[in-house]
């Protein structure tokens, strides 16, 4: 970014652009004021480049045809898009007007859009203030359809059907289920961009405008829980939010207890704690991967100028936070209860930055008991050694109804690692999963990824008996079977796995297989630095780097 000129009274000002950390500088602006006094700066600049300005060419998105823009603000890259106060401290309305070459279109996190006197401009408003990191813009060819009667779908005109088929309905249905559990939804609009396969994340949770990947487009509504999640920031992140990036937790920790909170309305307990489960195992990888006592294990985490901020994006804060709130469920003694002292934690710091002790406070206000019990000093389950402590939670939520599902992935992944008896071969080949979910599948898989090798011969019966999994498009499940493709060093699919990289530049999916094929055999690393010599320049700059920084250890 170039700073051209500041404008203060109607005059030029002096100004200083001077060095702060490694992803961002300092705009010193000296002036006449007092603490409290109200004044307005403009300031002039040039933006191009940044972590955060994605330019991307006719072959990285899904048409194939037209370039495409977008702007992730997450977790500090507005910096490079305008000046700002990039904290999640402060918070703000917006206004833009954009202007787009002929045959584009933009679009932005607002709630009121519109078109500009001239032509190709489009205009932009948000009347609610947000953290900076919140706002978004996306200009491509860019076409959109309605969803729901405050929805509406934005993205690629050659995915616009596949993606009204997928979220048609259910954004509303799941709008409402977070509406009766956590009070009004304040913003508005919200509608969804799916965006091109480069997107490195899940989901960003722009108010008015989720951002996703267009990965959950499996034409069954099976990755719904990314939708869900995204909504479900609409309270916790969007309407209340952590003041730094130390209580990270607060925003994930919270919307992984409401996603699974509205999942449980609309899909019911067993599926939801199938999903649970799914993402402990996550934790757990996290925790073998890291060591327990890595600093980034604990929920509050220490940064410093000198800390990538994109570090912090882990599991722990994910799902160790998630089973810190599902603790405080327990204490309060329902669900019920718990849901609504969350309406009342909304309405109390509606639009408002806060801190853990802002939350844990006012938890011990409206449970007055709890706070006679004296919980927080509870031996074991100390509220500050849930924030500080790095080791595994101290407790985490019974997911046992979810049996019913796990049990049946469980024995059938059992059998296939025996697979070497006769008897149990048959039992093994003939089982139908037709009717499984995908979590289900994912199960399947999971345990026989972190169990024993399989017997010589297996990954071809798993082919023959499965060919719903090898050639899925759900990624969830891709992800899985790349890593049983790794794990056995089975040549035959190594095609599909380059094939699944080359088809999406998601984290969660791409790290894991390059880790993966770097730590196999010297055929499986010429793989990995093939692959990423093919596909780097489709990559998102965060995930370039951290693919880098695997092939280079």
């Amino acid at each position: 970014m170039f700073i051209h000129e500041v404008i203060y009274k109607n005059q030029s000002v002096e100004f200083e652009v001077a060095p702060y950390t490694a992803y961002g500088s300092a705009l010193h602006i000296p002036l006449s004021c007092s603490a409290g006094d109200e004044f307005e700066l403009a300031i002039s600049y040039t933006a191009g480049n940044g972590p955060g300005i994605c330019w991307l060419e006719p072959a990285q998105t899904a048409g194939k045809c037209k370039p495409y823009l977008y702007c992730l603000g997450f977790p500090v890259h507005n910096r490079a898009l305008f000046p700002s106060t990039d904290t999640p401290s402060v918070k703000s309305t917006f206004s833009a007007s954009v202007k787009v070459p002929t045959g584009f279109s933009a679009v932005m996190s607002a709630d009121r859009r519109g078109k500009g006197t001239e032509p190709n401009i489009y205009t932009f408003s948000l009347e609610l203030p947000v953290t900076s990191y919140l706002i978004c813009l996306a200009v491509g060819d860019i076409v959109s359809v309605d969803i729901g009667p405050r929805s509406a779908v934005y993205t690629e005109p050659c995915l616009l059907e596949k993606a009204r088929q997928e979220f048609e309905g259910s954004v509303e249905d799941y709008i409402q289920a977070g509406e009766r559990l956590f009070g009004p939804y304040v913003w508005g609009r919200y509608d969804v961009l799916v965006m091109p396969p480069s997107f490195p994340f899940g989901g960003m949770e722009n108010p008015c405008l989720t951002v996703i990947t267009p990965c959950v487009l499996v034409g069954d509504g099976s990755m719904s829980d990314v939708v869900m999640h995204e909504i479900s920031h609409s309270w916790f992140g969007n309407l209340v939010t952590h003041a730094a990036w130390t209580e990270f937790w607060m925003n994930e920790g919270f919307t992984m207890y409401a996603q699974r909170c509205i999942c449980h309305e609309v899909h019911g307990e067993a599926l939801t704690c199938l999903e649970a489960a799914t993402g402990r195992a996550l934790l757990k990888n996290r925790y073998k991967e890291a060591g327990e006592s890595h600093p980034l294990n604990k929920l509050r985490v220490a940064l410093d100028r000198n800390i990538d901020l994109e570090e912090i994006y882990n599991e722990v804060p994910y799902e160790k936070g998630y089973a810190f709130v599902t603790y405080l469920e327990y204490l309060a003694g329902s669900r019920t209860k718990f849901c609504d002292f969350l309406k009342a934690y909304c309405i109390k710091f509606k639009h408002k930055s806060v801190v853990a002790e802002d939350l844990l406070d006012f938890f011990l206000d409206f449970f007055p008991e709890l706070k006679q019990q004296g919980v927080e000093n509870k031996s074991g389950f100390e509220f500050t050694n849930w924030l500080n402590d790095s080791s595994w939670p101290p407790y985490v939520p019974d997911l046992s109804a979810g049996e019913s599902l796990m049990k049946p992935a469980e024995k059938l992944a059992y059998k296939w690692m025996g697979v070497g008896n006769d008897e149990n071969e048959s039992n093994c080949v003939n089982t139908d999963i037709s009717n499984w979910n995908t979590y289900q599948i994912v199960h399947f898989l999971d345990q026989i990824v972190i169990g024993p090798n399989l017997p010589d011969g297996t990954m071809d019966k798993l082919c023959s008996s499965y060919k719903t999994i090898v050639q899925t498009d759900n990624a969830e499940v891709r992800l899985r079977w790349s890593q049983l493709v790794i794990k056995h060093e089975y040549k035959p699919q190594y095609p599909n796995i380059e094939q699944f990289l080359q088809s999406q530049g998601k984290l969660k999916y791409t790290l894991p297989i390059y880790l993966g094929l770097w730590r196999g055999s010297e055929e499986c690393r010429k793989l990995a630095e093939k692959i990423f010599a093919e596909t780097k320049d489709q990559l998102h700059l965060t995930v370039r780097k951290n693919v880098s920084r695997i092939l280079s250890s």
